[in-house]
């Protein structure tokens, strides 16, 4: 590609042969819409939304693997045949306008919530560290769990395949399970499951090729992954370009890079000068990842600008641009993307003045779930929308901690 050429425009070919139409697509986000843990009318219209949107392919929020372990409130769940119709319905709307569906995979470990999680398992028995939430010290897993684990993600792969799903995404990114195996702060393990990066490793590498045998060579998957925990003594990015050299190997589709965990939430917060000049939060990452691989790379987190991701696609740092929150806002920007040289997004941080909530961008998530309710309404976004009308979203702890706080500050 010139440099005078629109990139975005461009078809992708993925190593299995699959080819995406262009190079917008929209990353997960998580709905926390269903019913019963089944995707209901809400989910499919926000789907058929961004089907019609003009994007080259659209990953769905969590599918998680197991009912009793849930990552968040109204989390999918396909772990069996049961309503394999109610999925097949889920698809059909998404992808009417020719564009392809992809389910992310994930299962929760040790972050999973005690009021909405029966058990919650984890590679070492290390609770989450974070305020305003309950988590349970996890149950360490034993060898035996963690192959009844690994055939789960494989089963799920296999149904999300017969449920008209085009691929998969796992989620190993943001201190999820797969995440919590990489990560040395996590994974204290003296087995073959812990200690090296090597062990370390091994569970995704194990995940994958399970799901690999399920789906077939040619359907297509990829994952997301951490560059880096961003806690010290975690997951680092040298590892991140061991794992993903391996994964390249094993004949993996698509790679999305990302950050954090909860307790280290990189992708949320105010971007540093070198961010806000290229835009992505992760761009020198994937630059330094792309001179280490050849498989696609995806790179979701703060493009804003038609003309930066044209920049970042014709750099060759990134073979895919990955969107969210502007999707929260505009379903349909790929169409301006694509049409409009001069198109960005107009979306800015989301701030009420009160610093202890806009440091924790907890609120600008519980924002932007509100932005994805209305589409499943069927009703505009609402960009103007206060943010403070998501704290019921983040939990009755969570909401009157802050409250206290405020209170206490207020009046001392």
């Amino acid at each position: 590609m010139s440099k005078t050429d629109n990139q975005i425009v461009a078809p992708l070919t993925l190593p299995c042969g699959v080819v995406l139409k262009n190079r917008l697509a929209k990353s997960a986000m998580s709905e926390n819409m269903a019913t019963k843990t089944l995707p209901n009318k809400a989910i499919r219209t926000l789907y058929e939304t961004w089907g019609k949107g003009g994007l080259g392919l659209v990953i769905t929020g969590n599918v998680m693997i197991d009912s009793r372990e849930l990552g968040e409130p109204n989390n999918v769940v396909l772990e069996n045949e049961r309503h394999l119709d109610v999925f097949r319905e889920w698809t059909s709307v998404a992808k009417a306008n020719g564009t392809p569906i992809w389910a992310q995979i994930n299962h929760p470990g040790r972050q999973a919530p005690a009021p909405i999680s029966k058990v919650t398992v984890a590679p070492s028995a290390i609770a989450v560290k974070l305020g305003g939430m309950t988590f349970r010290t996890p149950h360490a897993l034993t060898p035996a769990e963690i192959s009844e684990i690994i055939a789960r993600y494989a089963n799920t792969a296999r149904l999300c395949k017969e449920a008209g799903f085009d691929g998969v995404q796992i989620h190993g990114a943001h201190g999820y399970l797969v995440s919590q195996f990489l990560s040395p702060l996590a994974n204290v393990r003296t087995d073959e499951w812990g200690g090296s990066l090597e062990n370390r490793m091994r569970f995704v590498l194990e995940v994958y090729r399970a799901m690999r045998k399920a789906v077939g060579k040619k359907f297509p998957i990829g994952i997301k992954i951490n560059s880096a925990d961003f806690q010290r003594g975690g997951f680092e990015e040298n590892d991140a370009v061991e794992v993903v050299k391996e994964l390249e190997k094993e004949g993996i589709d698509l790679i999305e890079i990302s950050g954090g965990t909860y307790e280290s939430a990189a992708m949320t917060g105010v971007k540093a000068e070198s961010t806000r000049a290229r835009e992505a939060y992760f761009l020198e990452f994937a630059e330094k990842l792309k001179q280490n691989m050849q498989v696609p790379l995806m790179l979701t987190g703060g493009f804003r600008t038609g003309a930066g991701m044209r920049e970042a696609l014709y750099s060759g740092a990134v073979d895919l641009i990955g969107l969210a929150r502007p999707l929260a806002i505009e379903p349909g920007l790929a169409h301006r993307l694509i049409r409009d040289e001069a198109a960005a997004s107009d979306i800015k941080p989301v701030k009420t003045g009160i610093a202890m909530l806009d440091k924790s961008g907890m609120l600008e998530m519980g924002f932007y779930a509100l932005q994805l309710k209305r589409i499943s309404e069927g009703k505009a976004p609402d960009k103007n929308m206060s943010p403070l009308l998501a704290l019921p979203l983040l939990g009755l702890s969570y909401t009157t901690g802050i409250l206290q706080k405020l209170f206490t500050r207020a009046t001392a």
